[in-house]
C-alpha cells in the first residue's frame, strides 16, 4: 500500500496524486500552528508515544516517476521538518515505519534499516513505478541501512543526503553532491537546548519524591524524630538547584566545561552547585561534605542522561563511561547521605 487510507485524512494532506500504484497523498510544505504546537508540546513528553505518521509514499509538489525518492522515518517531527524543506520543489516522502522514533535513533534499533526500506519500496510499489527516481537516505540513517544491498534488492539508485532536512534544495540543485559542512554534524547551544525539557519531565517525578524523601529523614537526630519543617526551605532549594544545574546548565554549557567525559563534566558542574550552596546556607564541615558528595553524585548522573542525545557519544563508549561512572556515583551518594545524616547528631 502506499499510505494506509486514513493517512488522506490528515489535516497536512491536502489531497492526492493518482498513480499506476494507487493513490498518494500529496501534503502541504507549509507547517500550521498545529504542526508548531504538536512539535512544542512533544518536546515536554506531551502526546510523545503518539506523535508519528502512517508508513507509505506521500508527495510534495508535483513529482513525476523521475523525481527523487526522500526516505524518512515516521516521526512527525522529522516528517515534519522534512516536508518544510520541500516547499516549492517536486518529490516524493517514502516514510519507514520506524515505530515513531526520529531517523537517528531507529537506525542505531534497527527501525530504520535495510529490511524495513527494502519492504517499503516494495508494497509502495516504488520499484515499479518510479524506475528513474533515485533514492535519498538521511545521512543519519547510514548505521542501519546497507545501501548495496538495497541497490541490488530493488534495483534503485541509492544515496545518501544531507545532514540536515535544510540542505536538501542545495543537495539536490548541484546534482546531489553534498559539500564538507552538509555532511558536518553541528550541535550549537539551540541544539542542546531544544532536548532539555524532554528529560526535565522526565526526572521531575523522581526529583520531587527525593526532596520529600531529604524533608522526611532531616527529622532524625539524637534527640529522637522531629519533623523539620523549619529546614524545607533549604532543603528544596539544594535539591531543585541540583536539578537545574545538571539538566539544564551543564547540557547548555556542556563544550565549556573541561573534559570528555559527560560524567566528569557534570560532577564538576556538582562541586560548582555544592560551593555556592556551602557559601549561602553555612552547612558544618561533615554537612557540608555530605550535601557536596550528593550534589556531585547528583550533577553527574544527570548529565549522563544525555549521552544519547549528542553527537559527540558512540554507543560503545557511553558503556565504558557507564561502567566506571556509576559505581562511583552510587558511592558518592550513598557517602554524602550518610554523612548528611551523621551531621544530624552532632
Amino acid at each position: 500500500m502506499l499510505a494506509s487510507p486514513e493517512a488522506e485524512s490528515r489535516p497536512w494532506v491536502v489531497g492526492v496524486i493518482e498513480t499506476p500504484a494507487g493513490r498518494v497523498p500529496h501534503v502541504a510544505t507549509r507547517l500550521t500552528w498545529r504542526d508548531r504546537l504538536g512539535a512544542m508540546a512533544m518536546r515536554w513528553r506531551i502526546g510523545r508515544d503518539r506523535y508519528k505518521v502512517a508508513p507509505g509514499l506521500y508527495a510534495v509538489g508535483h513529482p513525476t516517476g523521475e523525481s527523487p525518492v526522500l526516505v524518512t522515518a515516521n516521526y512527525k517531527l522529522s516528517f515534519d521538518v522534512l516536508r518544510e524543506a520541500m516547499d516549492g520543489l517536486d518529490a516524493w516522502l517514502l516514510v519507514l515505519d520506524t515505530k515513531g522514533i526520529n531517523v537517528w535513533c531507529a537506525a542505531g534499533k534497527g527501525t530504520f534499516g535495510t529490511e524495513e526500506l527494502v519492504n517499503r519500496v516494495v508494497v509502495t510499489g516504488v520499484a515499479q513505478t518510479l524506475t528513474g527516481a533515485t533514492l535519498i537516505l538521511p545521512q543519519l540513517g547510514g548505521p542501519g541501512v546497507a545501501l548495496h544491498e538495497v541497490r541490488r534488492r530493488t534495483g534503485l539508485r541509492v544515496v545518501y543526503g544531507p545532514v540536515y532536512a535544510a540542505d536538501i534544495p542545495a543537495f539536490l540543485t548541484a546534482g546531489m553532491h553534498a559539500t564538507p559542512a552538509m555532511r558536518r554534524v553541528r550541535f550549537g547551544l539551540w541544539d542542546r537546548i531544544v532536548v532539555i525539557p524532554v528529560e526535565v519531565v522526565h526526572r521531575f517525578m523522581p526529583t520531587f519524591l527525593a526532596m520529600v524523601g531529604f524533608f522526611l529523614a532531616a527529622g532524625v537526630g539524637r534527640h529522637g524524630y522531629h519533623l523539620a519543617v523549619v529546614q524545607w526551605p533549604g532543603i528544596a532549594v539544594a535539591v531543585w538547584a541540583n536539578f537545574v544545574m545538571g539538566l539544564v546548565l551543564t547540557p547548555a554549557l556542556l563544550p565549556w566545561l573541561p573534559g570528555r567525559s559527560f560524567a566528569f563534566k557534570g560532577a564538576e558542574a556538582g562541586v560548582a552547585t555544592a560551593v555556592v550552596l556551602w557559601w549561602f546556607a553555612g552547612y558544618g564541615v561533615v554537612e557540608g561534605l555530605g550535601v557536596g558528595l550528593m550534589s556531585v553524585a547528583a550533577c553527574s548522573f544527570f548529565n549522563l542522561m544525555f549521552t544519547g542525545c549528542t553527537p559527540y557519544t558512540s554507543m560503545s563508549g557511553v558503556r565504558r563511561e557507564l561502567r566506571w561512572a556509576v559505581p562511583l556515583q552510587i558511592a558518592a551518594a550513598a557517602v554524602g547521605l550518610v554523612a548528611w545524616l551523621v551531621a544530624k547528631w552532632i
